[in-house]
């Protein structure tokens, strides 16, 4: 008989080892007359007869399995009404920044926007205003937030939202108007109109004769 034998694929997956550990893969040894499995592995004690050649069973190196873990810096983006187009894109958080901003303006065309954070109309038009105030570096565009900012927003009577107020040195306050994203060429309107070159006679009126006094805290008894 020939010292070599041909497996079968249905003899090698008719095997089965006890050992849950044991990786194995098979080839023949055919310098022995004696067919036996031999072992290889220290936990295999038992050699199973098979043939006239001899099977033996040698461990596969373990192979290592890697996860990467992709840490992932999450840089908080800001919210929709914290972006700025440039320098000449201002926020206002109190009556005094507003009147200053009015009054460092001198000649300067001041566009003012009142706006929400939860007003779905200003956040439609806020990017398209963005865009205009690139176009238009000579102007001066003011952001106040209605909610941070009431008591001057009820003085100055806005109430509805977008609202915007025109502002040009001497002359004081020029136009004031709602506006949504389908109207936005009013603010074309009225900025072709205001926007063209002058010199004022006098000081920045800012608000004109409305005064506007910073909110001071309630008293206590």
């Amino acid at each position: 008989m020939a010292d070599a034998i041909r497996l079968s694929s249905s003899l090698i997956h008719s095997l089965r080892f006890s050992s849950p550990s044991l990786l194995t893969t098979f080839h023949l040894a055919s310098n022995s007359p004696h067919s036996s499995l031999v072992p290889i592995n220290q936990n295999l004690d038992k050699i199973i007869p098979i043939g006239p050649a001899r099977l033996a069973c040698t461990p596969r190196k373990p192979s290592l399995s890697f996860k990467v873990r992709a840490t992932v810096n999450e840089t908080e983006q800001p919210k929709w009404w914290e972006r700025n187009s440039g320098p000449n894109m201002i926020d206002i958080h109190s009556t005094q920044e507003f009147l200053d901003a009015l009054s460092q303006a001198g000649d300067r065309l001041v566009i003012v926007e009142f706006y929400g954070t939860w007003c779905a109309s200003c956040r439609a038009l806020f990017p398209k205003l963005c865009r205009t105030a690139q176009e238009h570096p000579e102007i001066t565009f003011l952001k106040v937030n209605f909610d941070e900012n009431k008591p001057m927003c009820k003085s100055l009577n806005v109430k509805v939202l977008p609202y915007f107020h025109f502002y040009r040195g001497a002359d004081g306050q020029l136009e004031s108007f709602s506006c949504s994203l389908a109207k936005f060429q009013k603010i074309k309107d009225a900025i072709e109109m205001h926007n063209t070159a002058r010199c004022s006679i006098g000081p920045p009126r800012g608000v004109g004769d409305l005064k506007l006094e910073p909110v001071s805290a309630p008293k206590k008894d």
